[in-house]
């Protein structure tokens, strides 16, 4: 047991396994698409604005439908996956982003691009919940948190992206600009498709079916040692069980799943839906897809008016957002998932404080303060380096390794509907809170809602970091229950 475990010190010093790291690279490549989606947008908006005359409440919509669509995507996502794989769920997700990119591109009126948003959004939705699940079903307990924080590092690249494609194709012409920065994502939604064939399927999923040869070479192929891969494999096939009747198979691709999450769960399944949900609607009711999404906006309440200006700045989001995921991949299997959402909540508390209050002074000042402009600027910036460094990806990496094997594909989907349900409420109505709040108002919410989510976390999320996911229920039933579960049953957290 001890080979696989995160506390040991042999562990400690194995290496990641490339092969594992490669699969989870190429899975984590839909979660660019899906990013870039989000920080394109933001630019996008204005230049949408101009050429198609759309107003406010259109801009809401258009900015927040792709959220409520992935809501959808995300629920059929997880029922999805159960039946056809995790494999090629991401090319699912990979076609339907291409989908939307051509007629986004296209874009000769308001309806089209609706359209194309709403197909874009359905694989936004899939690459949510789907790419979590897949890297942390490959990977081992040792260094889950770093692969399973690589979507999320994704998704910050992409949004960079994104932002640096507003500020290049933003000097193009009016017509031309903004639908080159909306198509251009069908190429790599294209590559992916394709390259999504040559990864391997999950073991996980492969032992769920009852393909316990093929789980067993994939286990090996991402595990550092034999020893190693076989101990995966013991592990796995005491979960999923082993000569499996028809009637159980059918059970674990989904059909009674939403019963045991839902209708009479466990009191561990419980907690862990309590928590997936929890921190999964806190990540965006803190306010950062107001952030990301309108930022020009903020910039330019703040003091700043050129065009050119507001884009570049936007651009020092994206990349500080780059800067601290990587920072935390490399904390999360040391530091832990609990402490670094503490660190990471009280941070953003004092981010958004800073920022209400500057843009505050900025609405109540009849002249330009320089000092307020700077100070919202780098207010926005430790708001998103904060979130980045724990919140951000610890949402994905924790929600992704807390359930049961057959339970966890259409558990994550419901935390990652909550996720996109949030994501367009902040979205879809920022613009209407600050008109009636003011927008040094709307971010004094934020704040008090982050303060909400750190007694939240404190109280509800016990610590995951080095637990194989085949244990994860004795976590939750010690905390649920109150009853101590032997430690020796678990000697990767007692490490």
């Amino acid at each position: 047991m001890i080979m696989e475990q995160g506390g040991g010190k042999e562990d400690q010093k194995r290496m990641l396994n490339k092969y594992a790291l490669a699969c989870a690279v190429v899975a984590s490549m839909v979660s660019i698409i899906s990013g870039y989606d989000t920080g394109v947008m933001s630019g996008a908006l204005i230049f949408i604005k101009e050429d198609i005359g759309i107003n406010d409440t259109q801009q809401e919509i258009l900015a927040g439908i792709l959220n409520l669509c992935a809501l959808v995507g995300s629920l059929a996502a997880g029922r999805t996956s159960d039946y056809i794989g995790r494999r090629y769920t991401i090319l699912l997700a990979s076609i339907l982003f291409m989908v939307g990119s051509i007629l986004m591109g296209y874009g000769p009126n308001y309806a089209i691009l609706m359209l194309g948003r709403c197909v874009g959004g359905v694989g936004v939705g899939f690459a949510l919940m789907i790419a979590p699940v897949y890297t942390a079903e490959i990977s081992s307990a040792s260094s889950r948190g770093f692969i399973t924080s690589l979507p999320e590092l994704c998704i910050g690249i992409g949004i960079l992206l994104g932002y640096i494609s507003n500020y290049l194709l933003g000097k193009m012409s009016l017509k031309l600009g903004w639908r080159l920065m909306l198509g251009v994502a069908a190429l790599p939604s294209l590559a992916l498709a394709l390259g999504i064939l040559a990864m391997p399927e999950s073991p996980r999923w492969l032992a769920m079916q009852g393909r316990l040869e093929d789980a067993k070479k994939v286990l090996l192929r991402v595990s550092n040692t034999a020893q190693e891969g076989e101990l995966r494999f013991a592990e796995i096939k005491g979960v999923v069980g082993v000569g499996l009747d028809e009637k159980t198979k059918l059970s674990q691709r989904g059909e009674g799943v939403w019963k045991e999450l839902l209708v009479s769960p466990t009191p561990e399944v419980r907690w862990a839906l309590i928590a997936a949900v929890g921190i999964h609607f806190f990540e965006h009711a803190t306010g950062i897809e107001a952030v990301m999404l309108y930022s020009p906006r903020i910039f330019k309440k703040a003091g700043v008016t050129s065009k050119d200006k507001l884009l570049l700045a936007t651009v020092g989001i994206g990349l500080t957002k780059i800067v601290f995921l990587v920072i935390a991949l490399f904390l999360l299997d040391k530091v832990g998932r609990r402490r670094l959402l503490q660190v990471s909540t009280g941070g953003m508390i004092c981010g958004l404080a800073l920022l209400a209050f500057s843009l505050t002074m900025v609405d109540h000042s009849t002249e330009n303060l320089l000092w307020a402009l700077s100070l919202s600027i780098a207010a926005t910036y430790a708001y998103v380096a904060f979130f980045n460094i724990g919140l951000g990806p610890v949402t994905w990496v924790y929600a992704s390794e807390i359930f049961p094997l057959k339970l966890r594909a259409q558990g994550v989907s419901i935390g990652v509907a909550v996720n996109r349900t949030m994501n367009a409420a902040v979205s879809m109505s920022f613009i209407s809170i600050y008109k009636a709040i003011t927008i040094g108002g709307s971010f004094f919410m934020f704040a008090a809602i982050s303060i909400l989510a750190w007694v939240f976390f404190y109280l509800f999320l016990p610590e995951t970091k080095g637990v194989p996911l085949e244990e994860m229920e004795m976590i939750f039933r010690k905390k649920a229950t109150g009853k101590n579960v032997a430690m020796e049953t678990y000697p990767r957290q007692q490490a």
